[in-house]
């Protein structure tokens, strides 16, 4: 009975992580401001919350609780690198392949790591685990939203079907979460690992894609946006705690 509940609740949150995803892209199919300018600004501006968001899974979770789980400092830091050089290759060879979209490329990457670091952690009973889930799904939303803009925008593409795609990927953070709660259960090390992995690569995206589509010219929004993700982190480590 207590194997089932634990699957249930992992199951539920990445659900909840994953649905935010397909609920951001609604928000990109429905939302549509004039004058074009303040257009402008709210795009920019809920791309750098979601950059804010990715900010404190990293600061404030990922990177804390896998340098305590991995409990060596040199490892940590060469895991961390390693995750950003992982990352970097991977744009890369997307780039060469002329499959350049950012917004789409880093909620892929981030999504991925995370889902199997949060059923790793909800394996050891971290109590961490439904704070992670709630950053996750905090971030999906707003990477939701610019990821279907930015699909959208590419011509020949449909509305629905890239709905129909993010609905699926929505469904793959549940299978990736039980795979790590059944692989990393037993072994915190490997658990650490995937978090600093996870966190290197994602600070590389936020430096790489995130913060260069965020900045406007004589524009505060977009800044005060990152700002408000990151007192979003802190807002949920602290009723978490």
């Amino acid at each position: 009975m207590a194997f089932v509940t634990e699957i249930t609740q992992i199951i539920l949150y990445t659900l909840f992580a994953g649905a935010c995803i397909p609920l951001g892209g609604l928000l990109g199919y429905f939302e549509k401001i004039r004058p074009q300018w303040l257009e402008n600004e709210l795009r920019h501006a809920v791309i750098a919350f979601g950059g804010g968001i990715l900010v404190a899974a990293v600061a404030l979770v990922l990177l804390p609780e896998g340098k305590r789980y991995v409990n060596q400092d040199f490892w940590s830091v060469g895991l961390f690198l390693l995750g950003g050089i992982f990352f970097f290759l991977m744009e890369r060879y997307l780039g060469t392949k002329r499959r350049e979209k950012p917004q789409l490329t880093a909620m892929l990457l981030d999504y991925l790591p995370e889902s199997l670091a949060l059923g790793g952690a909800f394996a050891i009973g971290a109590a961490s685990a439904p704070l992670l889930a709630l950053f996750i799904g905090l971030q999906n939303l707003p990477e939701g939203f610019n990821a279907y803009r930015e699909l959208v925008a590419k011509p020949g593409t449909s509305k629905k079907q890239i709905l129909g795609f993010m609905a699926i990927l929505a469904l793959l953070g549940p299978i990736i979460a039980v795979i790590g709660w059944y692989y990393l259960s037993s072994n915190t090390l490997l658990l650490g690992a995937v978090m600093l992995f996870a966190s290197g690569g994602i600070l590389y995206l936020i430096f790489q894609d995130i913060a260069p589509q965020a900045k406007m010219n004589r524009h505060w929004a977009p800044p005060m946006g990152a700002i408000l993700g990151f007192c979003f982190g802190m807002l949920g480590q602290a009723f978490w705690h």
